[in-house]
C-alpha cells in the first residue's frame, strides 16, 4: 500500500479547482504538478491552487514523477489526454464526458482493458449518501416493481442570449450540450439506483437560443460576468438548450421520462428523480441533497434527513459525518474520490477488484445514450441503445 499518491491535474477552470479541493481532503493524495491551456495560465492557477509545479502542456506533465492524471480540461481534450496518460503508464481520472463520442469513448475502454490501469469517470451524484441510500433501499426490494421514474437536471445559467460558455458550440463540446453536460448526469444516477440498464430512448430536443451573444475575451463557466454591448459577436448555437426523452429499460415493463434544460429560471443545479413502484415510491432532491421522501398508500409518508445512524449498512460509509452536519456538492466529489483513491492506494485493481465508482465503461455507456437521443431526435422515432 502506498503512502502517497501523486497527482497531476490538467485543467483549473470551474471544476478542476473542485477536483483538488477534493482529493486533498484524503489526506493520502498530494497534487504535485498542474497544466492548462498555456505555460502562464498553468503558472497563475498554481500558484491560487497552490500547486507546487506549473507545466508548459499536458505532454510535459506526463513526464513528471506522478501516479495518476486528473483531466478536468474542455471537452474536446478528454479522448486525446486519457488517451495520452494510459499510453504513458498512468492511471487516469477523467471529468465527464469521457469523449466527444461513442467511438473515442470506446477506443479509451479498449486501451484501458489493454494497460490494466485504473481508470474512472467522475459522475459525483451517486456519491450523495442520500443516493447511496436509495440504491440499497432498491437493493432491498422494499418497494417491489418500478412502475414509473420522473425526473430530471435543471438549471438557469444559460437562460439569456447573452449567456455564453464554450459547451454551447458543438466542436468545443460535443453535439449534445445539455443533454450531455448534464443529462447524463441523471442517466446515470437513475441506473446506478434502480440497477435498471436502459434499452431505449424517444428524445424531443430543442435549441432556445439559435443565436447568442458571445464575448470576445474569455468568460469561465458561471462567472456571469456583465460586459457592455460593443464586448460580444453573435454566433448561431448548434447544440441543445433542453430536452425531453422517454426512456425503456431491459428486463422490466418500467418506463420513465427525462427532463433537461440549462434555460430553467430560478434552477441553479438541479438533479432529482422520483421512482414510483408497487408497494412505495422515493424521491430526492440536489438541492435539498439531505432530504430523502418516501411515499406510501396505506400509511405516513416519511422524510429521512441523513444520518448515518438511520441509514442502510451499504450506504453508511457514504455519510462522512453524523446526523445535523449536512453534505452537499463538494462532498459527494469528495466519496467519489475516496473511492478511486483508495481502491488505488490498496492496488485492488491488480487483483481484479470491480471498482466500486464509475469506470470509462460507464462514460462509454453514457456516450451511446448521447447517441441514441440524438438519433431518436432526428429521425422522431424509438432508437434502441
Amino acid at each position: 500500500m502506498k503512502d502517497k499518491i501523486r497527482v497531476g491535474m490538467i485543467g483549473a477552470g470551474f471544476i478542476g479547482p473542485v477536483h483538488v479541493e477534493s482529493i486533498r481532503r484524503l489526506g493520502f493524495v498530494d497534487v504535485v504538478a498542474l497544466a492548462t491551456s498555456t505555460e502562464e495560465t498553468a503558472k497563475a492557477k498554481a500558484r491560487a491552487l497552490s500547486i507546487p509545479k506549473a507545466v508548459k502542456s499536458y505532454e510535459e506533465l506526463l513526464k513528471e514523477d506522478i501516479d495518476v492524471v486528473e483531466i478536468t480540461s474542455p471537452n474536446r481534450l478528454h479522448f486525446p489526454q486519457a488517451k495520452a496518460a494510459l499510453e504513458a503508464g498512468k492511471h487516469v481520472v477523467c471529468d465527464k464526458p469521457l469523449a466527444m463520442d461513442s467511438k473515442e469513448s470506446g477506443a479509451l475502454v479498449k486501451l484501458a482493458k489493454k494497460t490494466g490501469l485504473v481508470n474512472a469517470v467522475t459522475y459525483n451524484h451517486r456519491f450523495y449518501p442520500l443516493v447511496q441510500e436509495s440504491r440499497a433501499v432498491m437493493q432491498e426490494n422494499k418497494f417491489g416493481p418500478v412502475y414509473l421514474i420522473q425526473g430530471g437536471f435543471h438549471q438557469d445559467w444559460l437562460l439569456y442570449d447573452t449567456d455564453y460558455n464554450w459547451r454551447v458550440e458543438a466542436k468545443e463540446g460535443g453535439q449534445a450540450r445539455a443533454i450531455g453536460d448534464i443529462g447524463t448526469h441523471f442517466l446515470d444516477t437513475i441506473q446506478f439506483v434502480t440497477g435498471m440498464k436502459i434499452k431505449a430512448v424517444y428524445a424531443q430536443l430543442q435549441t432556445v437560443m439559435p443565436v447568442r451573444k458571445k464575448p470576445k475575451g474569455s468568460v469561465e463557466t458561471f462567472a456571469g460576468k456583465e460586459l457592455k454591448p460593443s464586448d460580444y459577436t453573435k454566433i448561431k448555437i448548434d447544440t441543445d438548450d433542453l430536452g425531453i426523452v422517454l426512456l425503456s429499460f431491459e428486463g422490466s415493463d418500467a418506463k420513465a421520462v427525462m427532463t433537461v434544460s440549462q434555460v430553467s429560471a430560478g434552477r441553479k443545479c438541479r438533479l432529482y428523480y422520483e421512482i414510483y413502484c408497487a408497494n412505495g415510491a422515493l424521491s430526492w432532491d440536489s438541492e435539498t441533497p439531505n432530504h430523502l421522501w418516501t411515499g406510501y398508500r396505506d400509511r405516513q409518508n416519511a422524510l429521512l434527513v441523513k444520518d448515518p445512524s438511520l441509514m442502510s449498512a451499504p450506504a453508511k460509509p457514504s455519510a462522512r459525518y453524523p446526523g445535523g452536519h449536512g453534505e452537499g456538492f463538494p462532498d459527494s466529489h469528495t466519496h467519489c474520490a475516496r473511492t478511486i483513491y483508495e481502491y488505488i492506494r490498496a492496488e485492488r485493481f491488480k487483483k481484479g477488484e470491480k471498482p466500486p465508482f464509475p469506470t470509462f465503461e460507464d462514460g462509454h455507456t453514457e456516450m451511446l445514450l448521447c447517441d441514441a437521443i440524438l438519433e431518436s431526435n432526428r429521425k422522431k422515432k424509438w432508437v434502441n441503445v
